[in-house]
């Protein structure tokens, strides 16, 4: 779905992606890892076709991002770490105001039961939680029925259930056959959704493998964890004795 090769970017003198090669395939969930200015967001906006490319090629769907951004654009959806809507609209108008921008047409309805807000149709954005929020900004990236999503950070600074409200919604997304690239600088969530991860750092691939292999590679190589890690954390205490369901009140 995704094909990347040997892709440079800088901004003026700083390089900020180095010679980074990877693919997507159809139904894969794919995460981008690393600290804050390794690259992420960058290839991101590239695959995206926000930026151009300064060397190397990137195509979607066999289509290049640097000839046809356009049909590539078409083929995907955007769900950032926050993002803006009009707050006056409820989320219903909201979502019909986006499917004419596509000049698509869209079961609202539908639509709001698949990230589970089917009930709050008729609110306005500012008054969602922030889990709503996200959920609600995945169903707008879903509006034109894309093959492949981005999520940037889509779990930032929400609670434990609202967190794994947005794990299982992923989930279902790979089930439906889509295809998902997310960034994340949470490792339990990353293991928890990804077939595959890449670690970036300094603008470089440094580890590219399934979660699986990547712990077993570490293990082998003698590592081991100076604390004790229990059978339980004190999130599954907070879980458990919350309940693990979203209360959408």
């Amino acid at each position: 779905m995704v094909s990347v090769s040997d892709l440079y970017q800088s901004y003026g003198t700083i390089e900020a992606v180095r010679g980074v090669s990877f693919e997507v395939a159809r139904g894969e969930v794919f995460g981008l890892l690393g600290p804050n200015g390794a690259g992420k967001t960058t290839i991101l906006e590239t695959i995206e076709g926000m930026l151009p490319i300064d060397r190397g090629t990137v195509a979607v769907d066999g289509i290049d991002v640097a000839r046809e951004p356009e049909r590539v654009r078409r083929l995907i959806g955007i769900s950032l770490q926050k993002t803006t809507f009009f707050e006056r609209l409820t989320l219903s108008e909201l979502l019909r105001l986006f499917a004419d921008l596509y000049a698509t047409s869209v079961r609202v309805d539908r639509l709001l039961e698949r990230v589970g807000l089917a009930e709050q149709g008729a609110r306005q954005v500012k008054t969602l939680s922030g889990g709503q929020q996200q959920r609600f900004a995945i169903a707008v990236a879903l509006v034109n029925d894309p093959p492949l999503l981005f999520l940037d950070e889509p779990t930032t600074g929400l609670d434990p259930k609202a967190r794994r409200s947005l794990w299982d919604l992923v989930q279902f997304l790979r089930l439906e056959g889509r295809s998902v690239v997310l960034t994340t600088h949470y490792m339990e969530e990353a293991q928890q959704l990804c077939d595959r991860v890449a670690i970036l750092d300094d603008g470089r691939i440094i580890a590219l493998d399934t979660p699986k292999r990547l712990i077993d590679g570490l293990l082998a190589s003698g590592f081991h964890k100076d604390v004790t890690v229990q059978a339980a954390d004190l999130e599954d205490v907070f879980l458990q004795m919350t309940g693990k369901q979203l209360r959408e009140a």
